[in-house]
């Protein structure tokens, strides 16, 4: 590795970034898988360069790419070398909140909110708004876990932060945050309405990874509803989305949703082969089922065994465990004509 390398691969990776939740999600992150060994190297190097900022824009600009593959032990350790020598700035702050998510998606909510909380300490002293409400955000998925009401005090913290600098891309996460609050709260009309204008945002913005994440956290709560058509349309967009982007970490998250949909249904053989999908993904990346999926899950594994039979569920489970990613997404849109999804724009109503 050389500095014209190196610098040749910050460019690569920044450029990159912006793209993998676009229309070209899915080269961009094949051309990131292509060149991750080399993209490693190129943090190394800048460490070991002391070029500590160059070592941090680069872990930042594969934030995405590590999230979307669920690579998060990768991506731990490799904020953890670019973070590793001392600092106060926004692209500290910002390499910490990034930093947090990694442990947060494998469970370790103690390591997360450390990452958190020095970021947002840093923002603080900054006076760095964006940055601010991101890391607040970082600390109310934690407390999503754990305490809900504090969780939602913090989303509508962020939320006021991000409205009176007027960042958009802030306040879009902070409506999400509240929609995830509402719906675990149980306050599902006042999760419809914040999650029917975040998806509304991000599809204007055009952000196909957002709009898959969005579309199934609305369907889970227009399920709740006793919505499932429109429930079906939801998650069937966001897993349409996930697979044509490349996007391995909404999936089992749509499998669940169409799980839960085929138990409310009465589908229970479906139900428990998508469960089975679902668990292989989760098992396979080392992910931890985040606060607003949990109980949806472990209702399921209470509800199936029961309804079906101990052992027809075990084996419709081990049936999907079985299943490689492509072919759980098939067996998931299997009815579609051509793989085609019903689409749910017609009825817009979701991070970070």
């Amino acid at each position: 590795m050389d500095r014209s390398t190196a610098e040749s691969l910050l460019s690569l990776a920044e450029q990159a970034a912006p793209r993998i939740k676009g229309v070209e999600g899915k080269a961009t992150l094949s051309e990131l898988e292509e060149r991750s060994t080399e993209l490693l190297e190129a943090i190394e190097w800048f460490v070991d360069q002391q070029r500590t900022d160059d070592a941090l824009r680069l872990a930042n600009a594969l934030y995405g790419f590590w999230i979307t593959k669920q690579r998060f032990d990768e991506g731990s350790t490799w904020f953890t070398k670019a973070l590793a020598s001392p600092g106060i700035d926004s692209l500290r702050g910002a390499a910490y909140v990034n930093a947090g998510f990694m442990p947060f998606w494998a469970g370790d909510d103690e390591r997360a909110a450390e990452l958190f909380h020095a970021g947002l300490e840093i923002g603080r002293r900054l006076d760095d708004a964006p940055l601010i409400s991101r890391a607040l955000g970082g600390l109310v998925r934690v407390a999503l876990r754990s305490d809900v009401a504090e969780a939602r005090r913090l989303a509508r913290e962020a939320l006021a932060i991000s409205e009176a600098a007027g960042d958009e891309q802030s306040r879009s996460n902070a409506i999400h945050l509240l929609g995830v609050g509402a719906q675990i709260a149980g306050d599902l009309d006042e999760a419809r309405t914040w999650m029917t204008q975040r998806l509304a945002i991000v599809r204007e913005q055009g952000n196909l990874f957002l709009i898959s994440s969005e579309a199934a956290n609305l369907s889970m709560v227009e399920r709740q509803l006793g919505n499932l058509d429109a429930a079906e349309a939801l998650v069937r967009e966001a897993l349409e989305i996930a697979q044509r982007q490349g996007d391995e970490f909404t999936k089992p998250f749509a499998f669940s949703g169409l799980a839960a949909i085929a138990t409310d249904r009465a589908d229970y053989h479906r139900a428990a082969t998508l469960v089975g999908a679902a668990e292989r993904i989760m098992e396979t990346q080392g992910a931890a089922w985040p606060p607003d999926e949990r109980p949806h899950y472990e209702r399921m594994l209470a509800v199936l065994p029961e309804a079906m039979g101990s052992a027809a569920f075990e084996e419709a489970r081990a049936g999907g465990q079985a299943m490689e990613s492509g072919d759980a997404v098939k067996y998931a849109l299997a009815g579609h004509p051509n793989g085609t999804i019903p689409t749910s724009s017609g009825t817009d109503f979701l991070s970070s």
